[in-house]
């Protein structure tokens, strides 16, 4: 049976792990051929190593040169991408925080990463993108929605500006059939969160505000990532995707 995904080319970063390994593991098993970037290439290429039409490039979302270079190493095999999964980022427990105990250094680590990575990561997908069309699909956070991120300045600062980025680019390339979409993960644990997964009542007040009552998996995102890349979502621009388990609904 043929993937949904089949005969589609995706990028996918922070693929070395977490929601982006698990969100391009299934698109290779949708039968597309995946780009498995991530500033850890060993991690990429730990990651791509089973599925036979993928390859793994070094990306670091933060260095433009990195991300030229990226799509550049993609031209040349012959791999131009129709999908991209801009979902790389950072959250630093224990540094970031409430703006009056912020340090700037915090705060300007997580824009460069999270925020400017994402823009640069999204500028690039779209000039690939140009004359042929394609799916954009950013990681976004409930932080960027409400007053989830309190103690998390900068990071939900830069994803409530990923999710007005999203909409921006949106509205700006509809015309050249490029689709961007927002993908809003509740608390999923990954290794981005050990932090409050590995410390029992932080782990429980999180979960105790989830109306569906546990954590989410990474596995959690992967349909709604499917149907964004694939053609059935061909009418969905501009728009967010919450997959939260209710966390936001309330």
């Amino acid at each position: 049976m043929t993937g949904r995904l089949a005969g589609k080319t995706a990028l996918v970063t922070g693929a070395g792990s977490g929601i982006g390994r698990s969100v391009a593991e299934r698109f290779a098993r949708e039968d597309a051929a995946v780009v498995f970037s991530d500033r850890d290439i060993q991690a990429a290429r730990d990651a791509a190593a089973p599925f036979p039409t993928a390859i793994a490039v070094r990306l670091d979302i933060a260095d433009e040169a990195s991300v030229e270079a990226a799509f550049a190493v993609m031209d040349a095999a012959g791999k131009t991408p129709d999908v991209v999964v801009a979902n790389a980022g950072v959250q630093l427990f224990g540094q970031d925080a409430k703006i009056a105990d912020l340090d700037l250094e915090v705060w300007q680590r997580t824009v460069d990463i999270n925020l400017t990575g994402t823009f640069l990561t999204t500028k690039h997908a779209v000039r690939a993108m140009l004359g042929r069309g394609g799916s954009i699909i950013l990681t976004g956070s409930p932080t960027g929605l409400n007053g989830e991120g309190a103690d998390f300045t900068a990071y939900s600062s830069t994803k409530a500006g990923i999710h007005g980025l999203g909409r921006t680019v949106a509205a700006a390339y509809a015309d050249q059939g490029i689709r961007v979409n927002t993908v809003v993960p509740g608390y999923t644990e990954t290794p981005l969160v050990t932090a409050i997964s590995g410390d029992p009542e932080s782990r429980a007040a999180i979960v105790g505000r989830i109306p569906l009552g546990r954590p989410g998996q990474a596995s959690d995102v992967e349909g709604i990532m499917v149907y964004l890349a694939s053609d059935e979502s061909s009418f969905a621009t501009g728009a967010t995707f919450r997959v939260d388990g209710g966390m936001t609904s309330l």
